[in-house]
């Protein structure tokens, strides 16, 4: 019987090109493409049985109560098994995707009018989601270690929120910076913004994506003060490679939240679709020896990516990656040109994020997309190292 990795390894860009998706067909062309956020290898076996029997009940209408409350239940037990916070499943409700819940977080969750802090480098949405409800985006640089690792600069965050900041919006595990939070790090945050009475939007999305014995800690769970400051989103998108189906969740874990739901809800949970809760409670219930699979061959594409890195383009810097598979390459050694994304695309035949649209931080770097099939990514290191040094 051939394996997942086997599978996985036999991957084509002219198969990936069929599927479809906006990855590899819009419009790369003959591209080999690393920039948007899904994975190559399919999604669970559980995920596509319950997708079979949706198809096969025609279940294709508005969704039902009872199927929203079988996917709060379904991710309540997976964050209580999976991370060891108790979350009630009735603090668990729908959403079209995370973006809906960054958008909550903005309009409903915090002070109107106020600036959102956003530590960079960050997914673009965040830097862009703010402006259009007329909220100033306060930029933070992370702080870098000597390794390339990252860390929030707290004392500028601090800073910030003293200024009358009242929203910081938070990937964790990050993207583009691949960092997965520690405790520590997290009630530090927390302790911060409940001090100044302000928010923090907390984006799980990739916390099943954990990797090399790295664990996942939800910022509600870390204390007190993390539960009344947080605003949870997660999905099964990222780690079951899903993000077509439009569901997502929020997880509620304070008592004003809890109340303000109640009014807000009916309107905020639109737009979830039936398939997606299906797919989610799939995901969540039957997908995780899949998932292990998954990253295992994530862990194996970062340590070949960091061996032909470090052979090909020595003076690169691969930040370290303890969850995603979005690597974050500093090129700045070997180019100055401000629109990467575009000269890599014509110079080296590859699609990946420039990072100049992850805040000012990114100039000069890219964020790779190492969740595809070993030969692939062989070539995509190939091509951009040839174009860097040629």
């Amino acid at each position: 019987m051939t394996t997942n990795a086997e599978q996985w390894n036999a991957l084509t860009p002219e198969l990936l090109r069929s599927r479809g998706s906006n990855k590899w067909t819009a419009p790369e062309g003959e591209l080999l493409c690393a920039g948007v956020a899904e994975m190559d290898f399919g999604t669970a076996p559980a995920v596509l049985a319950e997708w079979a029997a949706i198809a096969d009940r025609l279940e294709f209408g508005y969704p039902q109560d009872a199927v929203a409350r079988e996917m709060s239940a379904a991710t309540a037990k997976w964050h209580n098994e999976q991370y060891g916070w108790a979350v009630d499943a009735a603090d668990v409700h729908p959403l079209a995707d995370v973006i809906k819940g960054l958008e909550l977080a903005i309009e409903e969750f915090s002070r109107a009018g106020a600036p959102v802090i956003v530590p960079t480098p960050a997914y673009m949405p965040f830097l862009m989601l703010p402006k259009i409800f007329n909220r100033e985006v306060v930029e933070s640089p992370m702080l870098r270690g000597e390794d390339g690792s990252f860390s929030l600069d707290l004392d500028d965050v601090a800073k910030h929120f003293a200024a009358g900041a009242n929203l910081l919006v938070l990937a964790n595990p990050g993207n583009p910076t691949g960092k997965v939070y520690s405790r520590d790090e997290l009630v530090a945050l927390a302790d911060i913004a409940d001090a100044n009475g302000a928010r923090v939007f907390s984006d799980e999305i990739h916390s099943p994506l954990t990797l090399f014995g790295t664990k996942h800690v939800p910022l509600a769970s870390v204390s007190e003060a993390g539960a009344r400051v947080a605003i949870t989103a997660t999905s099964t998108s990222k780690a079951f490679n899903l993000p077509g189906l439009k569901c997502a969740q929020i997880i509620l874990s304070n008592d004003a939240d809890r109340t303000l739901w109640e009014s807000i809800g009916w309107m905020a949970s639109h737009g979830a679709s039936t398939p997606g809760m299906r797919l989610n409670t799939a995901a969540y219930l039957g997908g995780e020896s899949w998932l292990e699979e998954v990253r295992e061959y994530i862990e194996g594409n970062i340590e070949y990516a960091r061996a032909a890195l470090a052979e090909l383009l020595p003076e690169a810097r691969m930040a370290p990656m303890h969850g995603t598979y979005l690597a974050w390459l500093d090129l700045r050694a070997y180019t100055d040109e401000s629109e990467l994304s575009e000269w890599l695309a014509e110079k080296a035949g590859i699609r990946v994020s420039g990072g100049v649209g992850y805040g000012a931080v990114g100039a000069g770097h890219i964020r790779l997309n190492l969740a595809t099939s070993r030969p692939i990514l062989e070539r995509i290191v190939a091509q951009l190292a040839a174009a860097l040094t040629a």
